[in-house]
């Protein structure tokens, strides 16, 4: 599976996310081999549970794993420094981020420290965060941890 066919998996999430009313970021989580392990998108909105982020909604997805080397973590925005985290703290190897435009998280963090980092610049990706930041700048602010 090529990176933009990652990438496109998470895009699918995130527009589930934007279209139940939460905020608009997709990830999804393949194994080794390019299958997919979990998909999912930010639903702190929804659930009201500020720790469901698009990446942890794919982790979780994928279930418990004895390693997650060698596996790709695709997303479509830069992972937040708690994202990041997760990523460094189960060994996940690959990072596909369709756009670091409208928020630079901790991907250059990430790539310091032996992750493989790719940003695709994806204009879908860049289109639906802004359009939803002009549109919900608190909710936008509240996900971020920012005071707006």
């Amino acid at each position: 599976m090529t990176d933009r066919e990652m990438l496109e998996v998470a895009k699918e999430e995130a527009r589930r996310g934007r279209d139940s009313g939460g905020i608009p970021i997709g990830a999804a989580l393949f194994g080794p081999g390019g299958e997919l392990w979990g998909k999912g998108h930010n639903r702190r909105v929804q659930d009201g549970d500020p720790t469901i982020h698009g990446e942890t909604a794919a982790f979780r997805a994928a279930g418990r794993r004895r390693s997650y080397r060698g596996t790709t973590m695709a997303t479509t925005l830069s992972p937040c420094w708690y994202c990041s985290g997760l990523v460094r703290q189960f060994g996940i190897s690959r990072v596909v981020i369709g756009e670091a435009r409208t928020f630079s998280g901790g991907h250059e963090w990430l790539a310091e420290n032996g992750v493989e980092v790719v940003v695709l610049d994806d204009p879908e990706c860049v289109a639906m965060m802004e359009l939803f930041i002009a549109e919900h700048p608190e909710l936008w602010y509240e996900d971020i941890g920012a005071d707006g």
